[in-house]
């Protein structure tokens, strides 16, 4: 696969990368080494100030970053711009309290004194995706650095300038040359990272199929992987929500990055009850938004990252449809084409599309559609939207809608993922674990959890 920036709002090739040789990979790894040897016993106040200086260069570069993030994968302008100052945010978050979620844990035993210590484990490989090319880099590397470990990064093949401006910002920020490097090299070069000894472990955002690929790789050589994969979320929606409130979200929820969010919601599970005007409200607004070009401040959906990401889409819309599915409105992405501007028709655009009456066995059941199209499902009961909520291979995140503090509490304890949120979209925050079970993936980013995620956690009993 070749390594290059092309616009998805108009199909034009910005600039091309020349993959790394072997013999510059190699010496990347020998950095990688030689840095973590004096990094590793870094204090924890000039880490922190590292990262508190990152924080400082994202905000003030956050138009230019936030520019470079639309012309590599489409992502609105405004859009990026909060992404950006989320990554500030992030590494403010552990500069303040990494010391303190890595201190020595004291454990009661009959030792004089017996404790964890947690110490990091050296060079760690991260597989990172281009639909937030900058907040999922942060998301493992300022724990990363804040615990001593140093970063190589493998970004996806069409977003190398956001990959390239990171690497830039963290050394300008203070970390030293080799704490964290961007490999520019193809899916085909990854396994052979992994296989290096100087590779401690390595961390994956991505695709199921990926995440197979990279754990096997590391399995082979015993060394530990923590996957975040794809999602299907599930967004709940009782009689006893505030159904204006659930509307709008639902809104925000499906087409938030243009649709291409592992935690977006996916599967709208609906209460009979509130059903139809629930999708009478979601139909007006898919109908309000303006589409085009992901620079202008005017536009609600832009471009998909890919020609690829737009086929499957196409494809898994036009399979539900053939099955019986019934079509609110979208669908359709000739008719939109013709609607663009000259400029934007070799674009990935696809419109805000909305399903229901979903025949069993159709892909709406199983597979992530990955961009912006709503699958809508009526059920009867709670009982039945909770079990038609665990019924996929998925589980990432779920939100449910209901000011019932009973059936808050349901759903709470009984939606099979690894967060779940009430009258509330699932997010990311750097004060809680973020993660999934199931072909979601496992292991945990964000929180304490986070950063203790590639730390030896060390016994020591002392008599």
């Amino acid at each position: 696969m070749g390594i290059s920036s092309t616009n998805p709002a108009t199909g034009e090739v910005v600039r091309e990368f020349v993959p790394l040789s072997a013999a510059e990979v190699e010496l990347k790894l020998e950095r990688a080494v030689a840095t973590f040897e004096t990094y590793r016993h870094s204090p924890f106040d000039q880490r922190a100030a590292g990262l508190r200086a990152t924080a400082d260069l994202l905000e003030a570069r956050q138009q230019e970053l936030a520019q470079t993030m639309s012309l590599e994968m489409g992502k609105l302008l405004r859009a990026g711009v909060a992404e950006v100052e989320k990554c500030a945010l992030l590494c403010r978050f552990y500069a303040d309290h990494g010391e303190a979620f890595l201190a020595d844990v004291p454990v009661q035993t009959e030792a004089t004194r017996s404790f964890v210590r947690y110490q990091p484990l050296g060079p760690v490989l991260a597989v990172m995706p281009w639909n937030f090319p900058f907040w999922q880099v942060f998301r493992f590397a300022a724990p990363a650095l804040m615990a001593g470990n140093v970063g190589l990064l493998k970004h996806a093949s069409n977003v190398p300038q956001c990959a390239l401006a990171i690497e830039s910002i963290l050394l300008e920020a203070g970390f030293p040359e080799g704490a964290f490097q961007t490999l520019l090299i193809g899916s085909d070069q990854v396994a052979g990272v992994i296989a290096d000894q100087r590779v401690v472990a390595a961390t994956l955002t991505g695709s199921e199929a990926a995440g197979i690929s990279l754990a096997k790789a590391a399995g082979q050589v015993l060394k530990p992987t923590l996957l975040e994969l794809g999602g299907s979320d599930a967004f709940v929606v009782t009689e006893q929500a505030n159904l204006e409130l659930a509307i709008a979200q639902a809104t925000l929820g499906r087409l938030q990055n243009n649709g291409q969010t592992c935690i977006a919601a996916k599967r709208f599970i609906l209460l009979e009850a509130i059903a139809t005007p629930f999708l009478q409200g979601l139909v007006a607004n898919f109908e309000a938004l303006t589409i085009g070009d992901p620079l202008e401040a005017g536009t609600d959906l832009g471009p998909l990252a890919t020609p690829g990401i737009l086929q499957e889409l196409e494809h898994q819309v036009q399979v539900c449809v053939d099955q019986g599915a019934k079509v609110w409105l979208g669908g359709d992405r000739a008719s939109l084409q013709a609607t663009l501007p000259l400029r934007l028709q070799g674009g990935n655009f696809y419109p805000a599309t909305l399903l229901s009456d979903l025949p069993p066995g159709c892909p709406a059941y199983q597979e992530e559609f990955f961009g912006p199209v709503a699958l809508v499902f009526r059920v009867q009961s709670l009982d039945e939207a909770i079990a038609l909520a665990n019924a996929t291979s998925f589980g990432l995140g779920a939100s449910a809608w209901t000011e019932d503090l009973q059936e808050q509490e349901r759903c709470i304890q009984e939606l099979e993922a690894g967060a779940v949120f009430i009258n509330c979209l699932v997010k990311s925050d750097p004060r809680l674990p973020f993660g999934g079970i199931k072909r979601s993936g496992y292991g945990r980013e964000l929180g304490v959890e986070g950063i203790r995620a590639f730390m030896n956690a060390k016994t020591a009993w002392v008599n």
